[in-house]
């Protein structure tokens, strides 16, 4: 800039030079402004592969200010408000996108996602109509479109695309369980256990046509079936509630009481804010006697649905059971209110008066009663028979007289996994497992919320030291990405650009330091390119840092599944990693994080008994490094030694990192 200003005041002298000035500021500025693109373009996508969606949508904010004509940023910034549940803003960015180019034929999917998400399964349609006519053979954009149709009840329409999934694909069994479920709509029993047999003989391990199958057994009342095929679809997908919930009426059907309470726990483990669960536990307990519990369960779902009256006169006739006569007054009075004409209400408050020995109140409420129904003889609340337990009643059926039934769905319906590259993560992993990530430098400390350790380092406190008062330079070491809010995205913007300001005017003694500074402020924010250049700038001053080489060695392993996950390997890169973290061992031997690291590496790279060697060398210099323990045991697994796997895992558990128990259970006989 001051060279610029320099020569734009000769300007009278030399007008060719001027000319020719600004054509060279003119294209250097425009491939710039280019570069600077791409690299917020890589950022972006780089935070958005490890699921930092906030920040990715900083980075893709800048670019549609300064270019909003690039389709790309607005795919990607859609992609990023999908996964954090903004589906109306993914829809919105999504639809610019195909503005801007419509021949994307994933960006169809997507937005058709959002839209389903919205319950607009007509604009579904509608996108998936596009998308096939761009990609004929995709087989999840004909299973969407034909889930999409039947959730509009174009039942007809349904069944045509399912015939054609069954013609072009015959081993697709999800086809013959969707075609099975249409017919299930539309109360053909017969013909969906047809179609559900053939799509189990193609794949009995698929959950969702086992709870499909049982719910045809449930509509037939055969709930010995209904118990077992629910039992397959829980073996196969034991995380939803739902299937829980059916097998206890199921059970309840055949007086597995035990069972039914079982389930009905484990439905409220899995989502504790599940109602039917919640009411339908309060009426079991109810029924043997467990009255406190019970009312436990319907102050629940009163909190969730303050004006459901069957559940309030329920808690009434528990708190009545339980000597809590008031509240139970108080129960009976808010239904009364309601429904002044429920006598079986009015006689239980009466009763209710006349143990607390207010008889004009009792007196009120039975002739209330006996004025209207003479004939009718209404006596103290009995316990519920064996029969009483199974009858049932809809949801949205308020109906007083079954307040005692147990409570279904208004419809009893699968809930649908659309098969689409956005309906789960943002990574499709390869590996079966994952190890925990390289300890690296950062602004944030360690913790993981488990336990009181502290990664530390004496290179790191000797940094520390040497930060200047007023500089926002303390760094930690850690192995958990923190993910940015937008005011930690914003924070971290400016300290880079403050940062900036000083390199541009630091003398030598300060610039490796301010360097090494702004390079983790880079890595926090996912810029894993202009950190390595600044660490390896670091590294140009002094080839002795052993923080450079060992954050360098992270940002390029970074770098490098990022690259891997979108089909780019190098052995090369590979390599540097490798290098790098060699070097900061050879000029420290002591820091156990360095040999960790490597073990990362080793094991990225399938190296196993190499990744063994150095866990155990970290391990022997850091005893509580649980992350060691961990990826050790992940390695032995892997190598085929599954006790000294299962017995590292262990450790690890035992010091924080829970998930290493999940990982026992299933490699335990």
């Amino acid at each position: 800039m001051a060279i610029l200003r320099k020569k734009t005041g000769e300007k009278s002298k030399r007008p060719a030079g001027l000319l020719l000035l600004l054509l060279f500021a003119i294209f250097p500025f425009k491939s710039l402004a280019q570069y600077n693109i791409d690299r917020l373009m890589t950022s972006g996508e780089i935070a958005l592969h490890y699921e930092d969606y906030v920040l990715s949508i900083q980075y893709f904010n800048q670019i549609i200010s300064q270019k909003p004509y690039i389709f790309q940023p607005w795919q990607y910034r859609a992609i990023a408000k999908y996964y954090l549940d903004d589906f109306v803003g993914a829809e919105a960015d999504a639809t610019e996108a195909l503005r801007l180019n419509p021949y994307v034929e994933g960006m169809y999917d997507l937005r058709a996602i959002a839209r389903i998400r919205q319950q607009n399964y007509q604009g579904a349609i509608d996108d998936y109509n596009k998308a096939i006519r761009l990609n004929p053979r995709s087989q999840n954009y004909r299973f969407n479109r034909a889930l999409c149709m039947m959730n509009v009840k174009d039942f007809d329409h349904a069944l045509l695309e399912t015939d054609t999934m069954m013609m072009r694909w015959s081993r697709m069994a999800n086809a013959y369980t969707l075609r099975a479920e249409i017919y299930l709509l539309q109360a053909d029993t017969t013909e969906a256990v047809v179609w559900l047999d053939k799509s189990l003989e193609i794949d009995p391990y698929t959950a969702d046509t086992w709870t499909t199958r049982a719910i045809v057994s449930l509509a037939r009342k055969e709930w010995r079936k209904a118990d077992e095929y629910l039992g397959k679809a829980i073996h196969l997908k034991p995380k939803t509630a739902v299937n829980y919930i059916n097998r206890a009426l199921a059970r309840l059907n055949f007086n597995n009481l035990r069972g039914a309470m079982s389930d009905y726990d484990t439905a409220i483990d899995l989502d504790p804010h599940n109602f039917l669960a919640h009411y339908n536990r309060g009426l079991l307990r109810m029924q043997i006697g467990d009255d406190n519990r019970a009312i436990e369960d319907f102050d629940y779902v009163i909190t969730m649905e303050p004006d459901n009256v069957m559940a309030i006169f329920n808690r009434g006739v528990l708190h009545e059971q339980t000597g809590n006569l008031r509240a139970a007054i108080a129960d009976y009075t808010t239904v009364i209110d309601q429904f002044p004409n429920f006598w079986t209400g009015l006689t239980a408050r009466a009763r209710c008066y006349e143990r607390l020995g207010m008889h004009n109140e009792a007196e009120l409420d039975n002739f209330k009663v006996l004025k209207a129904q003479m004939d009718k003889h209404l006596g103290i609340q009995q316990r519920w028979s064996e029969e009483k337990v199974k009858q049932v009643r809809k949801r949205s059926e308020i109906d007083l007289d079954k307040y005692d039934q147990l409570v279904v769905d208004d419809e009893n319906k699968v809930e649908h996994e659309y098969q689409s590259a956005y309906r789960g993560k943002i990574q499709n992993r390869s590996v079966e497992v994952t190890i925990m990530p390289m300890y690296q430098l950062s602004y944030f400390p360690y913790q993981n919320g488990l336990q009181s350790y502290q990664a530390f380092d004496h290179d790191v406190e000797s940094f520390n030291m040497l930060t200047e008062t007023g500089e926002d330079g303390r760094l930690f070491v850690n192995c958990h990405v923190t993910q940015l809010s937008e005011e930690q995205s914003n924070d971290f913007f400016q300290t880079i650009n403050e940062l900036t300001v000083r390199i541009d005017t630091a003398g030598t003694q300060r610039l490796s330091h301010l360097l090494l500074l702004r390079s983790v402020a880079y890595s926090v924010m996912q810029d894993y390119n202009d950190a390595i250049t600044d660490l390896s700038a670091i590294l140009d001053i002094d080839n002795n840092s052993c923080l450079a080489y060992w954050q360098r060695a992270v940002c390029q392993s970074m770098l490098n599944q990022f690259n891997k996950a979108h089909g780019i390997e190098s052995k090369l890169n590979a390599g540097k990693v490798q290098l790098d973290l060699t070097h900061a061992i050879e000029i420290n031997p002591q820091n156990p994080y360095l040999y960790y690291n490597r073990g990362n590496h080793y094991f990225q790279t399938s190296d196993y008994n190499r990744a063994i060697d150095d866990y155990t060398k970290a391990i022997e210099l850091d005893s509580r490094l649980a992350e060691a323990y961990y990826n050790r045991g992940l390695s032995h697994i892997q190598a085929g030694h599954k006790l000294e796997g299962i017995a590292d895992l262990s450790k690890a558990g035992e010091l924080g990192i829970y998930d290493a128990y999940s990982i026992i259970k299933k490699n335990s006989k």
